[in-house]
């Protein structure tokens, strides 16, 4: 086996893991990576140097192919469903051969070493081996880049090891289709094969920080953004991938802690990650200039197109995907905190994309609320995010983060409201999604009055404010808001036929007491008497 390194140090343990590929890159630079994958063919560099790549079959995540073995540690633990589908240990071992096989036989791959969890007491240590630079590059800007000192003691503690072009047998491999994310926590392994979307890489990772967190460092882990204001004030933005959780934290006026992925010990918060994963379709400078700014060398950029005869990125072009992203480190945010540790929230943000048009475009939550709309998770699924939704659809995802929960959602839940109860923090729902009218008739929320509201709810003028409560879902709804046009602020006045808004809110309360019913039985009385009015 033979190493090429920017370091001159050697990667220890590569044999015991099955690795005798030649050629070994390791811990390369995003410079070297850049290079390396343009010569292979694998992508070119835009007009600002940032590499982009087509990220082939799969620009999304497939849930329905996520696996984790079942096994004397999970058995009991894990929270079967939909999201959390088992898979036989024999399966793993023999897909584990197969993928070992398949990248030894490769000329070359890639492995890096890398860290989640900012905080380093809760650190993790993780090796990704990938047959691709491109893929070690998303490793690189996503994860936290340990210093040169460190990597002569680096233990890696978890592995994971990628090999989009490596397809499994389903007669014979257990999988549901040729692509396949698997999790064993007895070996310490996530298998991604036949799938080139990076995002299973980071989300592999932060599913089994879901697992090992909140039950093993009484850490409760959220699927958020975390930025800081000037004072030392925290705000945290909970949502799904498409809500806005990047774009909203990435605030001009605040410092951003992180974009996705954070712990919450007794007395801070933590990012998970060393970089950020944003989706880039209809991206501008004047909207989003900061990961605008981002994108230059060493970002990594997919499933985007160009303007004709030219390297500019033309954002509005879904040819490939509505899901079009771009990695980079945290530090391409200006002002970014460093370490990504923050204080305990002041405010926290639940972020849905309401694809009715029903929601306030921001509303105040009580305790009991907070917890219901918490554990409610109500968002859309948003166009690209995962494979096969081509429009916005209607969802609930428990701890708007539910495809990445091992654990059962009350387990969350319960961590979340005796943070909030300890330190009296303030709650508020945000629509980023509709208004005037469902999808499809209505517009989208302004971004400009997102940030408007968001704001004033940060700064406190929005307290101070004149409230009345949505008789359907019992918020309270501020009357007024500096920047933000009066009559979108009440979304019934929103609407043109007043009817209409009626019947979909009757039909969107409808939906929100037909999904907490799994959860009643779990939940107290001062949260179930929380649900919207059955009209």
């Amino acid at each position: 086996m033979s190493l090429t390194s920017t370091i001159a140090l050697p990667v220890t343990g590569l044999t015991e893991s099955g690795i005798t590929c030649h050629q070994v890159h390791y811990q390369l630079t995003p410079e070297e990576l850049t290079a390396q994958a343009v010569q292979r063919q694998e992508g070119e560099l835009n007009d600002s140097g940032a590499l982009c790549i087509n990220t082939g079959e799969f620009t999304g995540r497939s849930p329905q192919d996520k696996f984790i073995v079942k096994d004397i540690i999970t058995e009991d633990t894990v929270n079967w469903n939909q999201f959390n589908i088992p898979i036989g240990e024999k399966y793993f071992h023999q897909l584990k051969a197969k993928m070992l096989d398949y990248l030894n036989a490769n000329d070359e791959i890639w492995v890096r070493d890398c860290y989640a969890c900012a905080t380093p007491a809760f650190r993790l240590g993780i090796r990704v081996i990938t047959e691709s630079p491109a893929a070690s590059l998303f490793a690189h800007n996503m994860f936290l880049r340990p210093a040169e000192e460190e990597l002569e003691y680096f233990k890696a503690e978890w592995q994971v090891i990628q090999a989009p072009g490596f397809k499994a047998d389903p007669a014979v491999d257990g999988t549901r289709q040729h692509n396949f994310a698997i999790i064993s926590f007895v070996h310490k392994t996530i298998l991604i094969g036949g799938t080139g979307y990076t995002g299973e890489i980071k989300k592999g990772v932060f599913t089994i920080l879901n697992y090992l967190l909140p039950q093993f460092k009484d850490i409760l882990s959220m699927h958020c953004s975390a930025n800081m204001g000037k004072s030392g004030d925290v705000a945290l933005f909970f949502g799904l991938s498409g809500t806005g959780k990047t774009t909203l934290s990435a605030d001009p006026s605040r410092r951003l802690i992180g974009d996705d992925e954070h712990g919450w010990n007794k007395n801070h918060i933590f990012n998970f990650e060393g970089g950020c994963y944003a989706k880039c379709i209809d991206l501008s400078a004047e909207k989003e200039p900061a990961i605008f700014r981002a994108i230059r060398s060493g970002a990594l950029v997919e499933n985007v197109g160009f303007y004709e005869g030219t390297q500019e990125i033309d954002f509005s072009n879904r040819a490939i995907t509505e899901n079009t992203r771009v990695s980079y480190p945290i530090h391409y945010i200006p002002g970014s905190v460093e370490p990504s540790i923050g204080g305990v929230p002041a405010n926290v943000f639940f972020l849905t994309c309401d694809a009715y048009g029903v929601l306030p475009p921001i509303s105040r939550l009580n305790e009991a609320q907070a917890m219901y709309q918490f554990i409610s998770g109500y968002t859309a699924r948003v166009a690209g995010t995962e494979t096969g939704v081509t429009a916005p659809k209607a969802t609930f995802s428990a701890c708007f983060g539910a495809p990445f929960l091992p654990l059962h959602p009350a387990a969350y839940a319960e961590m979340l409201g005796r943070k909030m109860k300890a330190h009296n923090v303030n709650v508020w729902l945000v629509n980023t999604g509709w208004t005037g009218g469902p999808y499809g008739t209505g517009n989208r929320m302004s971004l400009t009055h997102t940030r408007a509201l968001i704001t004033a709810a940060l700064n406190g003028t929005l307290q101070k404010g004149n409230w009345e409560k949505d008789p359907v879902f019992n918020m309270d709804i501020p009357q007024s808001c500096a920047g933000v046009p009066q009559e979108i602020l009440n979304p019934r006045s929103a609407w043109a036929d007043k009817v209409a808004y009626d019947e979909a809110a009757a039909q969107l309360a409808k939906l929100f007491n037909e999904n907490f019913s799994k959860y009643a039985d779990r939940v107290p009385a001062e949260i179930l008497i929380e649900a919207p009015l059955a009209v």
